[in-house]
């Protein structure tokens, strides 16, 4: 019995084998002794024609029996089903071979011997392929493992093959390569187990990031290499670019900055540029890349005549080419070219044509190495809105969005109004940020049909910040809020503040389409404990309580499309005051303890006021605006009831421009002044210290909370008058420092946005730089609280510290009971009674006011106030400038905001803040 044993390696070889046996017996039986013949002449022998061998057909054979032997796993009649061999065929060598062929092709098996050739018993043994217990990766660490086992097909219990393993290989290879590491090698290995199982090792070395070494450019004359190379996206690698991702090869990338380069050389004027080649050689160490741009700038070319033909005969050709930014004599720019055809669009769709195709018609001249241009207008109809779809809201109500369009159904087609429409919808906050409103071909030629498709995001918003500043220590606040409430649009909102400063709640909700018409209305009802402290050491000492409780009415109406009118009414209960035990002398505020200012300020009031504003609303986005500008204007009067009487006004105005690239530079200002209709007492200010502007952090970064502006600081003195060493104390923990606002401020910002590649634009990250100036100023100073007495020896002649300064008496304050009667202490040598207060200045009594007995002679009672030097600070409208840097992060864990701001010019007495951050969520 003849056995035929093919595996994957000898199938080839095998067949060869098997055709040169057969080729070789018809070669032996032609060569065997043959019968004799009557012999020839010799002549006709030697003329006689080689005999040609002629091959002698194998006899086919019949299968009797078929059994397959070796499986584990697999059926029988799984093996045979990927062969022709059935019991009862007739079959060859040939057959039997492709047998083998067919079985192995399929990959579940390892090795397949066929036997009984020649009897027809045939038995197919095989031996089947291993199952892959588990798959395992060593050695990565750029790329985790769930990023390369979605990739590869080897998976555990599948069947393992070699092609596999050699694809997966390769497959692993490119992913680090996509990644930069052309150096990454990976070595697959087998361990084999039990119950033909195996386990397959991919062993990773992953390499250095393969860098870019050298750009280098040929054939440039114009401009040098490294004005070239700033136009790319990728850069060298240098101690510069350390920071840079783009230093890396990338295949992609290198066809980037080929279009690059043409862009730029075309919006220079040289229209015939071309890249001849772009050749990109893996250093021998395979660690660096050293790329070579081969190009051909050919001449510069300037703008020839321009024109505008124009088929619709509603447009005047020589009034649009005039209006054109490209004239002639100017230096091409295919730029200027492209937002030529843009504006020309645009213009179109402005009078209703939503379809006008404009094309540019270039006449090149190289001799005179010029480019003239004609703007063809296609001929188009006037379209109308034939039907405007929203698709893509879930919560969203249908009427929220359409109210928001400028256009309905039926209307002429306006870009403009497309455009506005888009803006506004932007501007609800409610969709993704590159929300567009498409045009798709109507029904007939004449008709438009307007695609709003949305893509709804979180509209709660879950807001925390905190800081800290040297004053206030901690400060934390939090906010919830949803902005599309029970998706009408309606706006409902819920803050807390809390810090050694403040104490506030307010909850608030707005209507912005009252009974569907175009009326806002929103109420706000709020608690506001505001506690002015200072630090003495690490001691806290609270000074004045500021508690604000009430609520506003405010109602909007629109004007124009850019123009609303909005109106409110305010009620709110203000109190201000002092803690009893610290700063009140027989139940009266003592001017000593607190300042005349403070005492000036106690009370409780009510007021009612009413105002107005008028507001302009360009932006293109009121969450994140890149154009347009914003200006508010209103004004309050206070004095329909109430206990206060005055008139408030305010503006605040901020514009953006989007100037190319990703940079946004916006500017801002406001300001405000108040002035009170009352007449205030001398030495007090008739605006109280409730209603009085602040300014500092969050609005003026650089500066603490209430940093800037008028403030009173009490410094106290150390040492003794008999000493005379009296030194004032100007350490910072230990002054009395109180924000007390100002009737005017001012407020300006300029700020740029910068942007970063299209990585830290994924992940939501825009720095930004700024300069900020403010000034916070305009109240009265208030009346001196108290003059001491210089000190005098005992033949009267004044006396002097150490350092000149006036030696200063502490002011004594006589003492009296709740009767009114002048309070003595009983000396502390008395036998009787020492230390006792009694109203008797000669002996004491049992009760108050009672009759004196004994003969000690008493000292009044008396409260002494230390010497203090009091300071008014701050008032002044010079300003304050800060500069800094900030990032909004759309961080994992919410909205992030970072500022690092440093004050430049500053007001003595003005508390400055180094950094600050807050942090938010959207649900």
């Amino acid at each position: 019995m003849t056995a035929i044993k093919v595996t994957k390696i000898g199938v080839r070889a095998t067949a060869l084998l098997l055709t040169g046996t057969v080729l070789s017996g018809v070669a032996f039986a032609q060569q065997a002794p043959q019968p004799s013949a009557p012999a020839q002449p010799a002549q006709a022998t030697a003329q006689q024609a080689p005999v040609t061998p002629v091959a002698v057909p194998e006899p086919a054979r019949t299968i009797r029996s078929l059994r397959v032997e070796g499986t584990q796993r697999l059926e029988p009649e799984t093996v045979l089903s990927y062969t022709r061999l059935r019991v009862g065929l007739s079959y060859t060598t040939e057959i039997l071979d492709q047998a083998i062929r067919d079985l192995l092709a399929s990959e579940l098996l390892a090795d397949v011997t066929i036997e009984g050739v020649e009897s027809g018993d045939i038995v197919v043994r095989v031996r089947e392929n291993p199952i892959i217990n588990r798959v395992v990766l060593e050695g990565n660490k750029r790329l985790k493992n769930d990023k390369i086992v979605k990739e590869i097909k080897l998976a555990p219990r599948q069947m393992f093959t070699r092609t596999a393993v050699r694809a997966d290989v390769a497959r692993i290879v490119e992913l680090y390569r996509r990644q930069g590491r052309f150096a990454a090698r990976v070595e697959p290995k087998m361990v084999s187990l039990d119950q033909n199982r195996v386990d397959v090792i991919f062993e990773i070395e992953e390499g250095a990031k393969s860098k870019v070494r050298q750009i280098n450019i040929i054939g440039n004359e114009v401009f040098d290499d490294g004005k070239l190379r700033g136009e790319m996206a990728t850069k060298q690698a240098r101690l510069t670019s350390i920071f840079s991702s783009n230093t890396s090869y990338d295949q992609d990338r290198l066809a980037y900055d080929q279009q690059k380069l043409r862009q730029f050389y075309l919006t220079q004027g040289y229209a015939d540029f071309r890249v001849v080649s772009a050749v990109a050689e893996l250093t021998p160490d395979k660690k660096d890349f050293i790329i070579t741009y081969v190009v051909e700038e050919g001449p510069r070319y300037k703008f020839g005549p321009v024109t505008v033909d124009s088929n619709i005969r509603d447009f005047d050709d020589k009034v649009l080419a005039g209006n054109l930014a490209i004239k002639e004599g100017a230096w091409y720019n295919a730029k200027m070219v492209e937002d030529t055809v843009d504006q020309l669009s645009e213009t179109a769709g402005m009078f209703g044509y939503a379809f006008a195709n404009v094309s540019p018609e270039f006449k090149r001249d190289r001799e005179k190495l010029t480019m003239t241009l004609n703007f063809n207008i296609a001929e188009a109809r006037r379209t109308y809105v034939e039907r405007i779809d929203i698709v893509g809201n879930t919560q969203t109500q249908d009427k929220v969005i359409r109210r928001e369009l400028r256009l309905a159904e039926g209307d002429a087609f306006n870009t403009f109004l497309v455009k506005r429409s888009q803006d506004r919808i932007n501007s609800l906050g409610y969709f993704g940020e590159k929300f567009e409103i498409e045009q798709k071909e109507g029904s007939a030629p004449d008709r438009v049909v307007l695609t709003a498709n949305v893509e709804e995001k979180s509209t709660g918003e879950l807001t925390l910040s905190a800081g800290f500043s040297s004053l206030e220590r901690f400060i934390f606040q939090g906010s919830i809020r949803q902005r599309n409430f029970r998706g009408k649009g309606q706006d409902l909102r819920l803050s807390a503040d809390y810090s050694s400063y403040s104490k506030s709640v307010e909850v608030g909700f707005t209507e912005p389409y009252l009974f569907d018409q175009n009326i806002a209305l929103g109420g706000t009802i709020f608690r506001r404990d505001y506690n002015s402290f200072n630090y003495l050491g690490s001691d806290r000492r609270t000074t004045y309580e500021q508690v604000s409780t009430g609520g506003q009415l405010v109602l909007g109406v629109p004007l124009t499309e850019y123009w609303t009118a909005s109106a409110r009414y305010s009620l709110t209960h203000d109190s201000v005051g002092l803690d009893r035990n610290t700063f009140f002398t027989d139940g009266k505020c003592d001017p000593l303890k607190a300042g005349r200012y403070l005492c000036d300020a106690l009370g409780k009031r009510w007021t009612s006021a009413v105002g107005l504003s008028l507001i302009y609303d360009s932006l293109n986005s009121r969450l994140r605006p890149t154009a347009g500008q914003r200006l508010v204007v209103g004004g309050d009067f206070a004095g329909l009831g109430g206990d206060v009487k005055y008139l408030r006004g305010r503006f605040d105005a901020d514009k953006y421009w989007n100037i190319g690239g990703g940079w946004i530079f916006s500017a801002g200002l406001e300001g405000g002044y108040i002035h009170s209709l009352e007449k205030a007492a001398a030495g007090t200010d008739p605006v109280r210290i409730t209603d009085r502007f602040f300014l500092g952090e969050p609005q003026f970064r650089g500066f603490d909370i209430r940093g800037v502006g008028p403030r009173i600081q009490r410094l106290s003195y150390t040492g003794s008058v008999a000493a005379g060493n009296q030194t004032l104390i100007t350490d910072k923990d230990q002054i009395f420092d109180d924000a007390i606002g100002g009737r005017a401020y001012y407020l300006g910002k300029l700020e740029l946005e910068i942007p970063l590649g299209a990585g830290a634009r994924e992940m939501g990250i825009r720095p930004s730089i700024f300069v900020m100036a403010g000034a916070n100023w305009g109240v009265r100073q208030p009346g001196k609280t108290a003059n001491f007495t210089q000190a005098t020896d005992a033949a009267g002649k004044l006396l002097f510290n150490a350092d000149g300064s006036p030696s200063l008496l502490p002011i004594e304050t006589q003492l009296f009971d709740s009767a009114g009667r002048a309070l003595f202490v009983v000396p502390t040598t008395d036998a009787v009674a020492p230390g006792l207060a009694t109203t008797c200045a000669i002996g004491y009594s049992a009760t108050s006011g009672g009759a004196c007995t004994g003969t000690s002679i008493n000292t009044r009672a008396v409260d002494t106030t230390s010497p203090f030097l009091e300071r008014f600070l701050g008032n002044s409208p010079r300003p304050r400038v800060s500069v800094g840097i900030g990032a909004n992060w759309n961080s994992p864990f919410g909205p992030l905001r970072l500022d690092l701001a440093y004050a430049l010019t500053k007001v003595e007495g003005d508390d400055d803040k180094l950094f600050s951050f807050n942090v938010g969520t959207s649900f």
